[in-house]
């Protein structure tokens, strides 16, 4: 039995952790149980482990707190958020930082501000700075300690205690350093020490408050639902918590309100404004027989709506554990990160020590060797590193959910760079899926009105989907639902057409065959054009009255809206687009030069089984192939894609076969969603490129005595504020 049989998923919040180098220790403290994988994301401050059965939950925690955190079992309640917002928790002792930094500084650094015995004031005003407002930092670093580990709070309590108990032994030796107003005093740091410390606070404030409006896009999300429905049971109405309605309920939806569970509606007709989930800002008609989803609004007619799928079973509920998933994983770019910065903190300590030794064998002398060590240690932090990719993917995919676009996983984000060949199915994907009167010919003494009027009339009793597109197509020349004449002994064959009595003329409707056998022979006049029009891609069906051919109506599948431009702009994204269909090579060619697609790049005639084995041979000549479709039998071929998009009109398995879903049935979301895609990762490089080159850059720097360690901490924090802040660029994405 693989793993994959047995594990089972445990998510759980962790509480303490600041950087890289964290995540690194709690992925591998949990990773050292046999049998256990665990991802660990320190913007979500969440680890989600596959865990086998004979692993508990206690066990992981007791880990998780091996490692010198706080762990516990994830609960979706709302509500303490606030509580435990670090931002929150910082604030008090940035603010003490920040006040009794500012005359540190001044009289440290401004001449003509000093007075006598300067020194003694500054060594006490930065003593609170040093140890209450920096404790968050001294106690990582203990705590890391405790475990023979390392982490960026080393670097930054080491730095800011060597600054300050060096200050404080020249002033100790020498108590009269500072009698004078003199500012020679060059040996003293305390500023250095209270100014990175405000800065690192200042840093972490806004880098929380930015985190969390990274994680919003998700939490909005999932606050979209409806908190109520109104049940039906016996002509009563009650009004019900949503979570309590079970599949079968009957409920209310009245104009304005939220639907409360996935269903099909029963009674009523209505808009519903889908763009909730779907980004689609046209409201979308429905009536009896049509799917609704949870979530969206009901904006004019009431609607009594069945429940299909309710709770945690729900489109939004499962949009919702798709962003969560994709948030918590890790692309392979990520893993790179996380294992630098392992290793990156006990390297800055050999440097730093380096440098200081290196200083003192110079003869740089002892306040140049500390200072440059101090800067080593406060330049050298790896915390932008650690943010840059799960910050830009929090951000990225939070944005696509708002955009109705789900990313399953941030490998997604490498595929979708990678791909140069999009593969669309036809149905469903660039057309409607939905047959519409295309033209109406009439034979010689009819007009097309009483031609399609008749046949209209007769296919009205037909649930077929030709005949439900004539009879709606002959509805709306019509201009009313009720004007089509009454049809009396209506019958039917399957394969073959309709008949029936219509004003006392018999109307038959159906294909050549149909005709024969109802002893109606087709004229040669219009032999020619109906084999013309089915020749171009139509599909045609002959109408007879009282024996005699009045004409015939051909029906072709339309194009969805936007489907030509939404090509247009997957071309621009330098991408070749394969039209892939069952239908004949007619109607492929059509739709394909409607669409702007190039007739070589049409695959007709392709049976389900087919799609796999057309992705194959695009895969091996080498192309990197993207999948869109919607069907069941477009799953093997989404599976078998190098990237594989579902449709959001589709059905569930080509959603558990795709790796991005776009919920709006519009070809367009899918450049959308490359688009956003593409975007992301770029952030996430542009992210990673900075924090690399601001390690790189500023080690040496400092080493050289370069670098102010004040300075060297504003850097630092900047550089993680700049991180997050360039992330939440994709938050306005598509706006």
């Amino acid at each position: 039995m693989s793993f994959h049989d047995t594990a089972r998923v445990v998510e759980l919040d962790i509480q303490g952790m600041t950087c890289a180098s964290c995540v690194r220790r709690v992925e591998h403290k949990l990773g050292a149980i046999q049998g256990v994988q665990a991802s660990v994301n320190l913007p979500l401050e969440s680890a989600r482990v596959f865990a086998p059965a004979g692993v508990d939950d206690q066990q992981l925690i007791e880990r998780v707190a091996a490692a010198g955190y706080t762990a516990r079992l994830h609960e979706p309640a709302e509500g303490h958020e606030e509580h435990d917002d670090p931002g929150v928790q910082l604030l008090p002792r940035l603010v003490v930082a920040a006040v009794l930094t500012v005359p540190v500084f001044a009289f440290s650094m401004v001449p003509g501000l000093e007075f006598p015995n300067w020194g003694w004031w500054a060594a006490a005003l930065s003593l609170p700075v040093v140890t209450w407002a920096s404790w968050p930092f001294h106690r990582a670093a203990a705590i890391a300690a405790r475990h023979g580990s390392s982490t960026m709070d080393t670097l930054v309590s080491l730095g800011v205690v060597a600054a300050y108990a060096f200050s404080l032994g020249q002033l100790l030796v020498n108590p009269a350093l500072t009698a004078g107003h003199s500012m020679e005093s060059g040996s003293l740091y305390f500023e250095v020490a209270a100014v990175v410390v405000t800065f690192l606070l200042l840093g972490r404030f806004l880098e929380a408050r930015a985190k969390a409006r990274a994680g919003s896009a998700l939490k909005a999300l999932l606050d979209l639902g409806a908190k109520y429905a109104v049940l039906l049971k016996d002509g009563i109405e009650y009004r019900i918590p949503a979570g309590e309605l079970i599949p079968g309920d009957v409920f209310a939806v009245r104009p304005g309100e939220k639907i409360a569970a996935d269903g099909i509606v029963r009674e009523g007709s209505s808009a519903v404004d889908v763009s909730l989930l779907t980004g689609e800002s046209v409201p979308a008609e429905v009536g009896p027989g049509d799917r609704v989803t949870g979530a969206t609004v009901n904006a004019s007619g009431r609607l009594v709506v069945e429940a299909t799928r309710v709770g945690s079973e729900t489109t939004l509920a499962a949009m919702g554990r798709l962003v969560s998933e994709a948030q918590a994983s890790k692309a392979p770019i990520a893993r790179l990160a996380d294992r630098i910065s392992g290793v990156f903190v006990p390297v800055v300590l050999a440097i730093a020590v380096v440098t200081f030794v290196v200083w003192l064998l110079v003869g740089g002398g002892l306040a140049a060797a500390i200072t440059a060590a101090v800067s080593v240690l406060v330049i050298a932090c790896p915390c932008a590193l650690g943010l840059a990719t799960p910050v830009g993917l929090l951000a990225g995919s939070g944005r696509g959910a708002q955009l109705g676009i789900l990313i399953r996983g941030p490998q997604v984000l490498e595929d979708t760079r990678a791909v140069n060949t999009l593969v669309l199915d036809k149905t469903g994907t660039v057309t409607t899926g939905r047959l519409a009167v295309d033209a109406v010919d009439p034979a010689a003494g009819w007009n097309a009105n009483e031609v399609l009027t008749l046949a209209g009339a007769v296919e009205s009793a037909s649930e077929h989907p030709i005949a439900q597109a004539i009879a709606a197509s002959a509805r709306s020349a019509a201009g009313s639902v009720s004007t089509l004449p009454r049809v009396e002994h209506f019958r039917s064959a399957p394969g073959g057409g309709v008949v029936g009595i219509v004003g006392q003329r018999t109307v038959v409707v159906g294909r050549s065959s149909w005709l024969r056998e109802n002893g109606v022979a087709a004229p040669d006049s219009l032999r020619e054009l109906f084999a013309a029009r089915e020749e171009a891609g139509a599909t045609a069906v002959w109408v007879a009255v009282d024996g005699h051919v009045a004409g015939f109506v051909s029906l072709r599948d339309t194009l969805k809206p936007g489907s030509a431009a939404a090509v247009g702009r997957l071309k621009a994204l330098g991408l070749r687009p394969v039209l892939l269909t069952g239908d004949n090579p007619a109607v492929a060619a059509r739709v394909a030069a409607e669409v702007g697609i190039a007739p070589s790049d049409v695959f007709a005639g392709v049976s389900p089984e087919g799609k796999v084995d057309a992705v194959r041979r695009l895969q091996s000549q080498g192309s990197r192939v993207a999948m869109a479709g919607d069907g069941v039998n477009d799953a093997a071929a989404l599976a078998q894609a190098d990237l594989g998009i579902a449709m959001g009109s589709g059905t569930d398995v080509a959603r558990e076969a795709a790796d991005l879903t776009v919920m709006a049935d519009d070809l367009g979301q899918v450049a959308l969603a490359i688009e956003l895609s593409r975007s992301t990762l770029r952030v996430i490089k542009t992210n990673l490129f900075w924090a690399f080159a601001y390690n790189t850059i500023g080690i040496p720097v400092a080493a050289l005595g370069l670098l102010n360690p004040m300075i060297g901490g504003a850097a630092m924090a900047a550089s993680s504020v700049l991180v997050v802040a360039n992330s939440l660029r994709l938050t306005r994405f598509g706006r």
